[in-house]
């Protein structure tokens, strides 16, 4: 991934982060007439993982509990661990539904099944269009052609993925980065200091998925950083 694809060092202020997340709230959603935006929030909850899980539990449902004021999200959680062990649960329009759900998953070691994330969002995209998928994860060990041949198709359907890397694997910031560019989404990198940058952006993913670009753009404005440098991503694609 160029350097510049990079999430900046610098941090939000608390006033700052409090004020982006009062304009994420008031950010209107702009969707078909009768339909609600819909986001797939998948993790990565492989033994790598548990030592920031309960960490990313908080912050994601404090995400999702500011984002709920938009009234026009539905969102499906899914994740992996173990050995072939992959979840999807119900779409909910609940942040405390989804928190629950969070706060009940534990970490086990095993492989990385991202290429079932991504074929599980085509087939859900198949059933009802699906406007965003977020992913966040700190590894990979599949083979990167196959998770590409499925990222083109989440592509042609028109469904952006938003990958968050935790660390610095760098067969992982290959392969996120491929399936970011195959989607039309975008891939940032974060670690343990980021996690104020890293509410920002699942923020701004979640304005997104509820109202579109226009959203999107619309809530980025005047802002800086990582938020903006999505916006621009996505304006682009």
């Amino acid at each position: 991934m160029a350097r510049d694809d990079k999430l900046p060092s610098t941090h939000s202020s608390a006033t700052e982060l409090q004020d982006f997340l009062k304009r994420v709230a008031a950010t209107p959603v702009r969707t078909r007439a009768g339909e609600r935006g819909r986001l797939i929030f998948a993790l990565d909850a492989t033994a790598s993982r548990q030592p920031s899980w309960d960490q990313a539990c908080q912050l994601q449902g404090e995400m999702f509990r500011e984002t709920g004021t938009l009234g026009g999200l539905e969102i499906q959680l899914a994740y992996f661990r173990g050995f072939g062990d992959f979840q999807a649960g119900d779409w909910t329009t609940s942040s405390e539904s989804l928190l629950k759900g969070m706060s009940g998953v534990y970490c086990l070691a095993g492989e990385t099944q991202i290429e079932k994330v991504l074929r599980h969002a085509v087939e859900e995209t198949k059933k009802k269009r699906v406007n965003a998928v977020v992913f966040v994860g700190d590894s990979m060990e599949e083979d990167v052609d196959r998770l590409g041949a499925v990222a083109g198709e989440l592509g042609l359907l028109g469904v952006p993925v938003f990958l968050f890397q935790e660390g610095n694997n760098v067969l992982a910031e290959f392969a996120f980065a491929q399936i970011a560019r195959l989607t039309g989404g975008v891939h940032c990198r974060f670690d343990a200091d980021s996690a104020k940058m890293l509410r920002e952006l699942l923020s701004a993913v979640a304005v997104y998925a509820a109202g579109g670009r226009k959203a999107l753009e619309d809530f980025a404005r005047g802002r800086s950083g990582a938020v903006l440098q999505i916006a621009h991503a996505m304006k682009r694609g």
